[in-house]
């Protein structure tokens, strides 16, 4: 029988040395640095995820050099509330843009709406700035009500009738909520998950690397109180890096509802994450081996996993935002189950592991 004191002893040892590793503390400083400043963040990775939400942001008027003839974009342009057009020669616009005067410089052809030929606008902006991609945005709205006008105009020389496209109505969703609860926290929640499961590989092996293993079983701690020592530690983590950054996401104005529920999910899932990593660190006793296989192995389990309905990312989305109902039970049950299964073959493979010459390891 494992004795409860010696697995808290080996928790509490490998709890004060987790600082030490170096790669687990960076890990977790950059999951503290995206939560705590999420909303600083999400302009920045949320035009990335969709740049067309970006023309939702408004209290800015910007400047646009426009050369050419004052048309109908020169006034679509000049009635938005968010764009400016000051017509200017095209070496004046440029530099002005080089100068950041202006935003963006539109260069107009000077022909009619209805001629014949193709109307080629061009855009110059700045390279890699994020006040571009807003213009550009914003641009593209206005290019595309002045696109709509020239259709017009041009539409007597239609020999057929267009076909009509009826879309749906998106319901105003918005992509800033939509990363957020889709992508932020899910990913957030179960990073502590992932980088205990690989912590768990790191304290096990480095026993067998450091030599350390034979010192540790002459004293009145066992093989499998070690092992199980260091799960505990390994999951006691967890559920505090989950809560913070449940907490700092709340602090950033980022509220989700059952957070209780959400914790007990990510508990059951690091559970079975870390003791496959304890069981392939036991097969291979060797920090490189096993880290690789096991980030393999994770790879390949997340894919399937991914192809479920209801995988660990979905549920704790819809947990999040309160539309998961009563079934998410039944879903943690049978993540404890396998957790339980795990649980067994562990204690077996240890005590197996224990029996072996430690020049094995």
């Amino acid at each position: 029988m494992m004795k409860s004191r010696n697995i808290g002893i080996i928790a509490r040892k490998e709890l004060s040395g987790i600082y030490a590793e170096k790669t687990i503390v960076f890990a977790i400083l950059l999951q503290l640095f995206i939560a705590l400043f999420s909303s600083f963040l999400m302009i920045g990775l949320t035009s990335m995820y969709d740049p067309d939400a970006l023309a939702g942001y408004r209290g800015v008027e910007y400047g646009i050099g426009y050369v050419g003839e004052e048309g109908d974009l020169f006034e679509i342009i000049n009635e938005r509330r968010d764009l400016v057009a000051y017509n200017l020669d095209l070496d004046v616009a440029i530099a002005s843009l080089k100068e950041r005067q202006l935003s963006a410089v539109v260069l107009v052809p000077d022909i009619p709406p209805d001629d014949p030929g193709p109307v080629i606008v061009t855009l110059y902006t700045l390279q890699n700035d994020i006040q571009a991609a807003v213009v550009e945005v914003k641009m593209k709205e206005a290019f595309l009500v002045y696109e709509d006008e020239l259709r017009s105009v041009r539409a007597d020389r239609l020999i057929m009738d267009p076909i009509q496209l009826n879309f749906p109505d998106t319901g105003g969703r918005s992509s800033y909520f939509e990363f957020v609860f889709g992508l932020l926290i899910p990913l957030l929640i179960f990073m502590p998950a992932i980088i205990s499961a690989a912590l768990i590989i790191d304290l096990i092996t480095e026993e067998y690397q450091s030599k350390t293993l034979e010192t540790l079983l002459s004293t009145t701690v066992t093989y499998g109180e070690m092992i199980w020592g260091k799960i505990l530690a390994c999951i006691l983590i967890v559920p505090f890096q989950s809560a913070a950054w449940l907490a700092l996401l709340w602090i950033n104005g980022i509220a989700v509802q059952n957070p209780v529920q959400m914790l007990l999910h990510v508990i059951a899932g690091s559970m079975v994450l870390i003791q496959i990593g304890a069981l392939v660190a036991l097969h291979y006793r060797e920090r490189t081996s096993a880290q690789f296989v096991f980030s393999t192995a994770v790879v390949v389990v997340i894919i399937f996993i991914m192809s479920v309905p209801y995988n660990p990312l979905n549920l704790l989305v819809r947990l999040a935002v309160g539309t998961i109902g009563s079934l998410h039970w039944l879903i943690l049950a049978g993540v404890v189950a396998v957790a339980v299964i795990l649980s067994v073959l562990l204690n077996r493979y240890a005590a197996y592991i224990s029996t072996l010459p430690l020049r094995e390891g």
